[in-house]
């Protein structure tokens, strides 16, 4: 482990920004490097709200999988590019309303995959929290994996939480997202968020994302977003600002997400 561990640091390149560490930069955390901080200063001095959108996601996570986990019945979360750890992730949240849900985080990164053993830590006897070292453009090595740790007989939670704007082509993204869903049963959720194009400002900020030399960010329209759902059976509110879905206070973001139950 400890061998596999050092083959994984060998891998970040802490020159070069990588968008899970400026994720965690605007979150707070501290787990980034100062080519991170600089990408995610340029985009936060044009577009401020990034740092606000940063935190509600962590926000619409926590109502989504609590709804989950408790009003729907769900006890199995496939969270696919789940990025650097936080506070009260997907397992804290689902193992703290039902102690025997069932985890599996997927990322590709190796930073992410560094912190994995604090990841895999269950908050309950009962539960289940694994890990899956697989890229999101192969779901289904993804799902067969997953299928080491997950029933996949019952509904399980499909959560991709504001990480395919990375995937520049629109078509290629809606494949992924439907090539998952195929592989759940009846009764399994969607959960999917992403930055939209709703304002010049969060144009800006993509725009200077790219230019810092990470990964450019497609923003998406609205209805590309709501199209991702199709078959499926919307959660009220429906597609909304991930800030006020359940929270009808919260602020307006441009990040739409939803949540929807396959029939």
């Amino acid at each position: 482990m400890n061998h596999e561990r050092s083959d994984l640091a060998a891998k970040i390149q802490p020159d070069i920004p990588h968008a899970a560490r400026i994720w965690n930069y605007w979150m707070g955390g501290k787990d980034n490097f100062e080519a991170d901080r600089a990408a995610g200063d340029a985009v936060a001095q044009v577009y401020p709200d990034i740092v606000k959108m940063a935190v509600q996601s962590r926000g619409f996570l926590v109502r989504a999988v609590g709804h989950l986990a408790g009003e729907a019945g769900i006890s199995q979360f496939l969270d696919i590019g789940t990025g650097l750890p936080t506070m009260q992730n997907t397992h804290e949240v689902a193992q703290s309303i039902n102690a025997a849900s069932r985890i599996v985080y997927v990322d590709n990164d190796p930073l992410v995959l560094v912190h994995a053993r604090a990841l895999l830590r269950n908050t309950t006897p009962e539960g289940v929290t694994a890990y899956v070292d697989g890229d999101y453009h192969e779901p289904e090595l993804i799902v067969s994996d997953a299928h080491n740790v997950l029933d996949f007989t019952k509904p399980i939670a499909v959560m991709f939480m504001g990480v395919l704007g990375y995937v520049e082509d629109f078509e290629l993204m809606r494949s992924i997202v439907g090539r998952v869903m195929d592989s759940v049963p009846s009764g399994s959720y969607l959960v999917l968020w992403d930055g939209t194009a709703t304002g010049e400002a969060v144009a800006e900020g993509s725009d200077k994302l790219a230019e810092s030399g990470a990964v450019p960010y497609y923003l998406r329209s609205l209805e590309e977003m709501a199209s991702c759902f199709e078959g499926l059976e919307m959660v009220e509110p429906g597609l909304a600002p991930i800030s006020q879905w359940h929270d009808e206070a919260g602020p307006f973001i441009d990040a739409h997400g939803a949540v929807a139950r396959k029939p």
